[in-house]
């Protein structure tokens, strides 16, 4: 079996970065927030979704890619996003938060109700695309992050690792965090072979994360 080579996106032409620019300048609303499985919208769009461990910095990024600073609700207690919250992205796309998981200040019995419906969301929902699976550079993938890409490949839905919170990180460190991160990945088949490296606070990536979920339509 050949090993699969991971590297830090490439520079976009400026046509790609325009054409992720063009999707995220139109109407960005919230769209509604699913507790059960019945509550998903119907199946009409282009979806992507956004997971990752509690904390991570999804919100954050969801609203530094959609330009709208309040769009996800930010949080300083690791584990609020309790539903699978669906955004509308012009009228092509629905951007999916999922709940974030590893960590929660809630009860058990309600962790493993937004773990069982993760798992039949990812399993069965044709529109969806592509994930993109949230690292916090500064711990690289974890025991909980690889239960995730496991449902992923499971479920043969193609994820990329988008790498957060790069700011807080010297730069010396990027070539051991991305051999890190492409070791971790090797054993993972749905796994897309390209790094989006981000920052919310300085804007690093932003566009390129644009362009990748434009690129999907």
């Amino acid at each position: 079996m050949s090993k699969f080579t991971f590297e830090i996106s490439k520079e976009l032409s400026k046509e790609a970065l325009e054409e992720g620019r063009r999707l995220f300048a139109g109407e960005n609303t919230f769209l509604k927030g699913v507790v059960a499985i019945e509550g998903l919208p119907p199946p009409n769009r282009t979806e992507i979704c956004f997971a990752g461990r509690s904390n991570v910095g999804k919100s954050s990024l969801l609203n530094a890619v959609t330009g709208r600073k309040a769009l996800a609700r930010t949080s300083n207690t690791p584990g609020r996003t309790q539903e699978i919250n669906f955004f509308s992205i012009g009228k092509k796309f629905y951007l999916v938060d999922l709940p974030g998981y590893g960590f929660a200040e809630a009860p058990l019995a309600v962790v493993k109700k937004w773990q069982n419906l993760l798992k039949l969301y990812l399993s069965g929902r044709q529109t969806l695309r592509r994930a993109f699976v949230l690292i916090d550079a500064r711990h690289g993938i974890k025991k909980v992050d690889h239960e995730i890409l496991s449902a992923l490949d499971k479920s043969a839905v193609t994820f990329q690792i988008v790498l957060t919170k790069t700011d807080k990180i010297k730069s010396p460190d990027f070539s051991t965090l991305i051999k890190s991160v492409s070791d971790d990945l090797s054993s993972h088949s749905a796994a897309y072979p390209e790094i989006i490296i981000t920052s919310s606070n300085s804007g690093l990536g932003i566009p390129d994360l644009r362009s990748a979920i434009a690129s999907l339509e």
